[in-house]
């Protein structure tokens, strides 16, 4: 069974940091190419960051490139997004997933997701 939990969510003030973490399984890990999404109630899931299987490959929606970095430790099965310079429009339910080639999600299963808010 297809698995995801996420954490590291949490009020911070507008300027701050914070680093979400997702523990997958259920599904082949090392070569899975990996996303975090976001969404805020009533609305769609959106993409936030794509990382390749290996990690070596890495893209961003425009809105958060240079505040955002996503990276994962194979060997734990883990995808991290470290979120720097957070804003007020950053408030949203993250969550992650295992992503196809055009950045959408490959299993229909989700995690609780892990709430960031921002607000001063």
């Amino acid at each position: 069974q297809v698995r995801f939990l996420e954490s590291g969510g949490g009020l911070v003030q507008p300027g701050g940091s914070l680093e979400l973490s997702c523990a997958a399984s259920g599904f082949d890990f090392r070569f899975s190419a990996m996303a975090w999404y976001r969404q805020a109630p009533g609305k769609e899931r959106e993409l936030v960051a794509f990382i390749s299987s290996g990690g070596s490959f890495t893209d961003y929606v425009e809105s958060v490139k240079g505040r955002f970095v996503i990276y994962r430790d194979n060997s734990r099965n883990t995808v991290h997004l470290q979120m720097n310079s957070l804003k007020p429009e950053d408030t949203f339910r993250y969550y992650c997933n295992a992503a196809d080639s055009q950045y959408k999600p490959q299993f229909e299963d989700w995690g609780q997701g892990t709430l960031v808010t921002v607000s001063e």
